[in-house]
């Protein structure tokens, strides 16, 4: 009696010494039965049995059989997946900024042996390590790289927790911040920074945009002054043509002209036809004068229409007549006598009509 009242005398002391050490409960255990020599152990359970003080062997799910008094369960280790939420702590960053983090970790027991005898408290063990962990991370990486490398940065948790938890039959599966509080100040700041980091956008966007406008807009002026040009190229070939088509039409026409009057001289009084004709264009000639310029030449006699058609005539004549041999030279002597008594009288009449 006094020496089982002496051990729950202990364990009272023992659980009151774990409260106020701020340590949390251990959930890796479901209770210890006791030694009813027949067991059934649940699955995803480990219980792990010691014979007179000694460890001795895990009891699998299922059935079990125990010695009475020699045998005694001394753990109960649980196979699943445990949460466990990470008290909110004070960590500094790279640029010396304080922050308040809390986050959740993920673990489960691998070994059974190790989780019972390796470390008093697996969980509260994990539970300072994910802390200690988390601060030193978080002092190589500065203010907007822990928003940035959130997990890289879990990662880097779940990798150190690892190797150091390998010893106690623990693996830490994942962990998660949960909160990062910023002080106010540090806040205000960063909404500034993303306020002038919006404005920014917003310029260079708005300036991109002028830009492509402009370029639009010289790329069409462009293209409108090329097109313009292509049709002014292609109205003055257009033109060009035109014009070459009607000056073959109308040389065509004057041939045919030329023709038709040549065959029509050769007929009876052709002679008197011409007359006619070199009578009407002296008399359209003779009204034109002296429209355009005060100074002209007149002949010896203008109102002579007939000496000027007969004149002409004679030129026609002497034009369509074969040259006779032997000739040549009177004709030219006579005809520089011609022209040069012409010459006269045009010199004459040119002075009178200065004087004038």
């Amino acid at each position: 009696m006094l020496a089982r009242a002496a051990r729950g005398t202990g364990a009272l002391l023992l659980r009151g010494s774990v409260q106020a050490s701020g340590r949390a409960p251990r959930r890796a255990s479901s209770g210890l039965p006791r030694n009813t020599v027949v067991l059934f152990v649940p699955q995803q359970e480990a219980w792990v049995v010691e014979r007179m003080g000694r460890f001795h062997r895990i009891l699998e799910p299922g059935l079990n059989i125990l010695i009475p008094v020699l045998d005694r369960i001394r753990y109960v280790q649980s196979l699943k997946e445990i949460v466990i939420n990470v008290p909110e702590q004070s960590a500094v960053t790279l640029d010396n900024v304080t922050l308040q983090i809390d986050g959740v970790l993920y673990l489960r027991i691998m070994d059974p042996y190790k989780a019972s005898y390796g470390v008093e408290d697996p969980e509260y063990a994990v539970t300072q390590l994910a802390q200690t962990t988390m601060r030193s991370e978080l002092g190589k990486l500065s203010l907007d790289k822990v928003f940035r490398e959130r997990e890289s940065l879990n990662a880097s948790i779940v990798d150190a927790i690892n190797q150091a938890a390998d010893c106690w039959g623990i693996r830490c599966l994942r962990y998660e911040i949960k909160d990062i509080h910023v002080p106010p100040r540090v806040k205000e700041s960063m909404q500034m920074q993303v306020e002038a980091e919006r404005r920014k956008r917003a310029t260079v966007l708005e300036s991109e945009g002028t830009r492509e406008s402009a370029i639009n807009v010289a790329e069409g002026k462009k293209q409108a002054q090329i097109l313009a040009s292509e049709a002014e190229k292609a109205e003055q070939i257009n033109q060009a043509a035109g014009e070459a088509s009607a000056v073959l039409a109308k040389a065509k026409a004057k041939a045919e002209a030329i023709r038709i009057l040549a065959a029509a001289l050769t007929q009876h009084n052709g002679d008197a036809a011409a007359s006619l004709t070199v009578a009407e264009q002296y008399v359209s000639a003779f009204s034109k004068l002296a429209k355009d310029s005060n100074t002209i030449l007149l002949p010896s006699n203008p109102g002579d229409v007939t000496s000027m058609v007969a004149q002409a005539m004679g030129v026609y004549g002497a034009l369509t007549k074969a040259p006779v041999p032997g000739a040549k030279d009177s004709v030219s002597s006579g005809s520089s006598r011609d022209v040069q008594g012409t010459d006269g009288s045009l010199d004459e009449e040119f002075d009178r009509v200065k004087l004038s």
